[in-house]
């Protein structure tokens, strides 16, 4: 927690770059694998703190996962739906995808499993996630009744049934219950109340589910229909460079009004954070989509207006470049990322204070004007994204020092590396 990392200015650059997997598409795929009817490899899988503790919970639960980190390749071998282990207490750091997911997931299962992880997990909502699990006939509880992990599952499977999701919180407790759907005993209806945060990644799970062979219905509401009893088809699935990281590249293009191109990545991603480029767009950026690579080119930046609900893990990002811009940017309708690793909108209002900008917080918005910008030290409230976002801004700004610069970690070990190394590419 006492280390930090300078970012040197870079002028302009001229790269390119391939991410490592994205960190959604591999959880995603890690449970549809477990639960699928036999071996399963995946390629180009990330290989980070939040994919390494799904791994190790599966394994906890009788579903080991090989890692071949060198190769990029997790290898699993699913059991029918069946979850082997009939007791397991899992943990899950602060990774939201894990303790969301594997929530639905155990209660196929036959057993108590109980779920924990970091003080910031104890303090990340999973109540909705709970009454709908209930509502489908599992005893899901909040160990401490606060609405937060720890999280007690005494499952005797998944009979099936209609639940209610809300859907302002968190995309992730209507995906893990997507995946898990499938294997319940009887047919499952989902109805989402509320808006729908982050549409993309139920689309991507949705995806993934397809794509290990089983079927979703979708009617206007939006109500998702899954048949029970169905089984996931085991086999190769690819996972594709991770969009949210390729952000931070694409934010460098444009605040060192460079180019730089990242390699696995096109317009027809899986991942909706690729739409990030668009807001680069309308900012000034010269934006070109290859069949297999996206390009960003710098130009003048203007401050712009944007909703950013469906691309939220890019506010930051956005946020770190809008202090190069002309004018004043305006991020909204994001509330949500309150939630997550740290209050993201709290958060960045400090720290984008700190090196300048004037910033204007609201509930679900920031309001950012720019303004003579200088060296700072940067808090990252152990929030990967925060770093990540945050050290772009020193490619431009001299004596921008990130604090705890390991907390990225959790998605993208190798960051700071590949961000030095974009000066030699």
């Amino acid at each position: 927690m006492n280390e930090t990392i300078e970012i040197r200015p870079s002028g302009p650059l001229d790269a390119s770059i391939r991410p490592p997997g994205s960190k959604s598409i591999t959880n995603r795929a890690l449970i549809c694998a477990a639960l699928a009817d036999g071996p399963s490899t995946l390629s180009g899988a990330l290989d980070s703190e939040d994919t390494q503790v799904m791994a190790a919970a599966l394994g906890q639960l009788g579903l080991p996962v090989e890692r071949d980190v060198e190769a990029r390749t997790l290898h699993v071998v699913g059991r029918r739906g069946e979850i082997p282990a009939d007791a397991a207490d899992l943990y899950v750091a602060n990774s939201g995808t894990t303790v969301r997911f594997l929530t639905a997931m155990v209660a196929l299962g036959q057993g108590t499993f109980r779920l924990d992880g970091t003080p910031r997990m104890r303090e990340r909502p999973i109540a909705d996630l709970l009454d709908a699990l209930r509502a489908l006939g599992s005893d899901a509880q909040s160990e401490t009744e606060s609405g937060c992990p720890p999280v007690v599952v005494r499952a005797g499977g998944l009979p099936g049934g209609r639940a209610s999701i809300a859907g302002n919180i968190s995309s992730q407790f209507l995906s893990g219950l997507l995946m898990a759907a499938p294997c319940a005993a009887g047919p499952v209806e989902l109805a989402v109340s509320g808006e729908l945060v982050s549409r993309p990644y139920i689309d991507m799970t949705l995806a993934v589910m397809r794509a290990f062979g089983v079927s979703v219905e979708e009617r206007d509401g939006p109500v998702f229909l899954i048949p029970g009893g169905q089984t996931y088809r085991a086999g190769p699935y690819d996972v594709e460079p991770d969009a949210s990281a390729a952000s931070y590249f694409f934010a460098a293009a444009a605040i060192t009004g460079g180019r730089v191109t990242v390699e696995g990545l096109s317009q027809d991603s899986l991942q909706g954070d690729v739409a990030f480029c668009e807001c680069l767009r309308q900012m000034g950026c010269r934006v070109e989509y290859g069949g297999e690579s996206i390009t960003v080119t710098g130009g003048p930046l203007r401050g712009i207006e944007v909703n950013m609900n469906a691309i939220s893990d890019t506010v930051q990002t956005l946020a770190a470049v809008a202090l190069f811009a002309e004018g004043p940017t305006l991020i909204h309708d994001v509330a949500h990322i309150r939630h997550k690793e740290t209050d993201r909108l709290s958060a960045l209002a400090t720290e984008l204070r700190k090196l300048g900008a004037d910033v204007e917080e609201g509930s679900d918005r920031l309001r950012i004007t720019p303004g003579e910008l200088h060296g700072a030290v940067i808090d990252t409230y152990d929030d990967h994204r925060m770093a990540m976002s945050l050290a772009t801004v020193g490619l431009a700004v001299a004596g921008v020092v990130i604090r705890d610069p390991g907390c990225t970690a959790k998605t993208y070990p190798e960051f700071f590396t590949d961000l030095a190394g974009l000066r030699s590419r």
